[in-house]
């Protein structure tokens, strides 16, 4: 093999399902794997090629990618997993000497200082089997290449699951006629050697993937001869990035001006200065690069012109950095590209049309850019892009229709268009010359009429996906079966009526996934029984009723891995399915639908259980004996009754566990006391539960959501809740618990939602504790209680979430919901007082804001700081007994929708900096001690009389009561806005109505005439007259709000 002229391209993405040749699919449903995209130069067929990563790297947002290019000539029939592929490349490697003694000595001392963490039955390393001290290692051992003369010069232990401490890896440096290296894809967990620079001779060194940490040594700048370096390095943690900080990146390239290819993927780039100025030091430094790969460094815009200078550039990988800028033109002029990666990476405006005619470009990927926009042009045949074999536009905001010639394109295989905003029909003629496209995503747009008919004369096609546009007409399903090579079709969410009649399931393509959703099924698809090889099966929101089918237990051979019948109208099976039905069935959802008794499938082997918003009334006993592999169960919303069972709640591995909506009785104790590490989510709401909740929770308490919710609980609170330190909604509404606040939630910092409503809690709030604190609450609900005291200002000082105006929170957080996934994904939800109504909120926003603390007995003044919750939406403290004047502040809340003090003693007048919260759709100011003029603006205008009733000294409209401009005055003595009006009705007895403007210029005339001391006592004594009244019609009117209070 000439490895000289060996050059890949390849990708990987986690979280998209595999598509193209050799598609692979690993049965514990962990692993997604992708197909290579491009491959150039004499490949032949047979070809595998399988990239994959683990489901909980996805889950911590690892999506890299790796990409190599490779060209020339590669046998047929050829399998390879592209860790395993060999990367060190020198041509000097045709004529090989015999081992030198000295060089076998410190491989064999390498091998031996070396752990591994998978070994043979003889207990020797699998991948260095064949280093035997009797063989060549020259010409026997495995990944050693050497000279004419015996000197080790290349050394591949990539992907020998090599672990632990580098400290094994001293004798490597012993090798001092090493010219390539690569210990790429192992799991040393350690900082990365130094040493390097005795390896003076070093062209190629790949360190990639192997999970090193810390700082970069500085021995790696001193390989002056270096061609090629893979540093690329991803990881869970951030304190384990690998990291360029001492030396930095300046340093480390500065001396490697050889250097053509450079992946530094997932590396820390510690100085904000050198992420903003990454072109200029390339650019300065290193004059040959022909490869670029950035992905993941936290790099920042905008481009700098001096990229342009790297005009050698053949591949360009920046993805999943946050440039927030446009694509400058210059690189339309990067006229040697084959590769161009800005996936993910911020980018925005318009992109320009000479990205689209780059002469050598094979892959193309823009997605995940949702500010990026454009259209596509005309591709005439002539046009540059013969070599164009990928092109992935999707998750941005492309428009337009898609131009026909798009498909002409002699060497386009993968086409990824979904989710963006293209439009119109596709004609009859766009698929007519598109002979080698293998792979065809267009969901998630606007495209409308009839699928093309010419799309079933593809016979190359592997994936097709239709889904999520405005596809209509009737749509004959037998006809796929002309693609033969078809392995994933998705129709789901058009307009299209699907006819599944007329299918010769001999001729059906066997699929390995099928997505109908919302496609109009009336009934189970008959040729589904010989689908041998269906992985995934997705028939959800249809209109299939009637009894499961017998035979879906043998969908895939018995072996299918995820199933979705959810909101259909079924019912359960004429027969129960064998306990050793759906073996290897992963993830099942059979939400909403007509199941009732027993669950209709209960998987040994499952994932993700959902079968909420069905009539199923009871668990067998032995319910966690199924639950085993289980991360998601749900049975919400279902008829389920009798005992909760004690072991759920301690299911090993189970991180969601939903039984709310049912009528499971009985106590919590031992379900709370069991909570193990995993359980992230606990939702027990609207049961029939009872007893206490005094139970110990374990220290390493794991939850995220817990809610109660609606039972008969009572007692006092555990304070071992505290130790739930990732609590962010704590829901224990409308049970029967009693004590003070529990002061001691402040110890959660990420707690979001706190729900104490209609409870018996008692006694003052009290101040917070040093540390204390609600940094990130958004809702707070502890109304229908019986605290009191004054208003704890100190607690909403610390509500710092509230306190920032959403408007400087960025619109992505407009898009985030609270919930937590794992696999189904689970959304919290609350009910809660908004407008003067119950509302249950199924979505819980992150900027939804909230804070209710009506129907208590808190007193004195509304403190003032809480106009500093510039971000607060909904504010409820009717019901109590708050007095003073409302604080001018709240006109602070300028997102403020719903405003009740309504059944308080609150005097004085309204504010009329209140006219200025322009989103307020409800107000209550009802039955308090209000007086003066209502103020007038474009929203109070919009209020009604029952929005200021019981009232009294409240005049204008909407009020029938008409009033004066009792703020102006030009003589005598000024009186007291705040009591102006409640004066003047004392003394009414003496002068005409307090509205007429001549009754108001008589009093001030009498005051004045009578002189200070006498009129100053008629004032005074008036005041008391006045004032004693008015707290006796306080008095009465609290008499009455109290027992309107205990009606309601």
């Amino acid at each position: 093999m000439d490895w000289s002229s060996l050059v890949i391209s390849a990708e990987r993405r986690v979280g998209d399902l595999v598509f193209g040749r050799g598609v692979v699919w690993e049965s514990n449903g962990w692993e997604v794997v992708r197909s290579l995209s491009s491959v150039s130069g004499d490949v032949g067929e047979g070809i595998n090629w399988e990239f994959g990563v683990s489901r909980n790297e996805a889950t911590e947002g690892i999506r890299g990618e790796y990409s190599y290019l490779w060209s020339g000539s590669y046998g047929s029939g050829c399998q390879h997993r592209l860790a395993q592929l060999p990367l060190v490349l020198f041509s000097s490697w045709a004529v090989e000497g015999q081992c030198l003694d000295e060089q076998r000595h410190s491989l064999l001392h390498l091998k031996h200082n070396l752990s591994f963490s998978s070994s043979s039955e003889s207990g020797v390393p699998v991948g260095l089997s064949s280093w035997d001290f009797n063989t060549d290692c020259c010409r026997s051992w495995e990944g050693v290449e050497c000279n004419q003369i015996g000197e080790v010069i290349g050394l591949d232990l990539s992907n020998k699951s090599i672990v632990g401490s580098t400290d094994g890896l001293a004798s490597l440096f012993h090798l001092s006629h090493l010219q390539g290296l690569n210990l790429g894809y192992n799991h040393f967990n350690s900082a990365i050697p130094s040493g390097f620079d005795r390896l003076p001779h070093l062209t190629h060194l790949d360190l990639s993937y192997s999970y090193f940490v810390g700082q970069i040594p500085i021995g790696i700048s001193r390989l002056m001869r270096l061609v090629s370096l893979d540093l690329s390095a991803f990881s869970t943690r951030e304190n384990d990035l690998l990291k360029l900080e001492n030396p930095n990146l300046r340093m480390l390239v500065g001396n490697l001006s050889e250097l053509r290819e450079l992946r530094l993927d997932g590396v820390n780039i510690s100085s904000d200065k050198e992420r903003n100025e990454w072109a200029q030091i390339f650019s300065s430094s290193l004059p040959k690069l022909q490869v670029l790969s950035l992905s993941s460094c936290s790099l920042s815009g905008p481009f700098h012109s001096s990229l342009s200078k790297l005009h050698s550039l053949t591949e360009l990988g920046l993805s999943l950095n946050n440039f927030s800028a446009e694509i400058p033109k210059f690189f339309g002029s990067f006229s040697n590209l084959t590769v161009l990666n800005l996936r993910n990476c911020g980018l925005k405006g318009n992109v320009p049309q000479s990205i689209f005619t780059l002469p050598k470009l094979q892959y193309l990927d823009l997605s995940d850019n949702p500010l990026l926009e454009g259209s596509l042009p005309e591709f005439p045949q002539d046009n540059s892009l013969q070599y164009l074999s990928t092109l992935d536009l999707s998750g941005c905001r492309f428009n337009g229709s898609i131009p026909a010639s798009l498909f002409a394109l002699p060497s386009l295989k993968s086409l990824y268009l979904s989710h963006n905003q293209f439009s119109g029909h596709l004609d009859e003629s766009t698929f007519e010359s598109a002979p080698q496209l293998e792979l065809l995503e267009l969901g998630g747009n606007k495209l409308e009429g009839p699928i093309p008919l010419s799309i079933f004369n593809i016979s190359s096609l592997v994936i097709v996906h239709l889904n999520s546009n405005q596809f209509n007409g009737t749509l004959e399903l037998n006809r796929f079966e002309a693609l033969t090579n078809l392995s994933a079709l998705d129709l789901s969410e058009n307009l299209l009526l699907i006819n599944t009649n007329n299918i010769n399931s001999a001729l059906f393509p066997k699929v390995s996934f099928l997505w109908l959703r919302s496609c109009n099924l009336r009934v189970f698809p008959d040729f589904l029984q010989n689908q041998s090889r269906l992985i995934s099966l997705d028939l959800s929101s249809n209109n299939i009723g009637g009894n499961l089918p017998s035979w879906i237990d043998n969908i895939g051979n018995g072996l299918i891995a995820e199933l979705n019948l959810s909101s259909n109208s079924l019912k359960n099976p004429i027969q129960p399915f064998s306990n050793n039905s759906f073996r290897e069935l992963e993830i099942l959802d059979l939400h909403s639908n007509l199941f009732s008794g027993p669950l209709p499938i209960l998987p040994p082997s499952a994932i993700s259980l959902d079968y909420s918003k069905n009539n199923c009334s009871f668990m067998p006993s032995n319910i966690s004996s199924f639950l085993s592999k289980a991360r998601f169960f749900s049975l919400a919303s279902n008829n389920a009754h009798g005992q909760l069972p004690e072991s759920l709640c301690s299911v090993g591995g189970l991180e969601v566990l939903d039984l709310s909506n049912n009528s499971l009785s009985g106590s919590i104790l031992s379900c709370i006391e069991g909570i193990g590490g995993g359980l992230k989510v606990l939702n027990l709401q609207r049961n029939h539960l009872s007893g206490t909740m005094n139970a110990s929770l374990p220290k390493d308490c794991a939850l995220r959501t817990f809610d109660l919710n609606g039972n008969r609980l009572e007692g006092q609170l555990s304070s071992s809740l505290g130790y739930c330190t990732m609590l962010e909604v704590i829901d224990l509404g409308n049970n029967q618990f009693t004590g003070t606040f529990p002061h001691w939630l402040g110890n959660l910092a990420t707690l979001r939602v706190l729900v104490l409503r209609s409870n018996h809690f008692h006694g003052p709030i009290g101040v917070p504790q040093p540390g204390y604190r609600f940094p990130k609450l958004q809702i707070v609900d502890i109304s229908s209680n019986r605290f009191s005291g004054r208003l704890p200002f100190e607690w909403i000082k610390s509500w710092d979430l509230m306190r920032n105006d959403k408007e400087e929170t960025g619109s992505r957080a407009k898009l985030q919901i609270l919930g937590y996934s794992a696999l189904s994904y689970y959304r919290d939800e609350v009910t809660v007082t908004s407008k003067g109504l119950e509302i249950e909120y199924v979505k819980i926003l992150t900027i939804f804001t909230l804070v209710d603390l009506s129907n208590n007995a808190f007193e004195g003044a509304i403190p003032k700081e809480i106009g500093d919750l510039k971000a607060l939406h909904i504010l409820n403290l009717s019901r109590n007994a708050l007095t003073s004047p409302i604080p001018s502040s709240i006109g602070n809340l300028k997102q403020l929708e719903s405003f009740d003090l309504s059944q308080n003693q609150l005097s004085g007048m309204i504010p009329s900096e209140l006219t200025g919260l322009t989103f307020l759709s409800f107000m209550n100011l009802s039955y308090n001690n209000l007086v003066g003029k209502i103020p007038s603006g474009p929203q109070f205008d919009g209020f009604e009389e029952i929005s200021y009733k019981g009232n009294n000294g409240l005049c204008g409209p909407p009020l029938s009561k008409k009033c004066t401009d009792v703020g102006q005055h030009t003589t005598g003595n000024r009186v007291d806005d705040d009591h102006k009006d409640g004066l003047c009705e004392a003394l009414k007895f003496l002068f005409n109505d307090c509205t007429d403007n001549k009754s108001e210029f008589k009093w001030q005339l009498i005051v004045t005439a009578l002189g200070f001391g006498i009129g100053n006592g008629i004032a005074c004594w008036s005041v008391l007259v006045f004032y004693g009244s008015r707290s006796k019609r306080n008095s009465r009117q609290h008499r009455r709000n109290r027992h309107r209070r205990n009606r309601l």
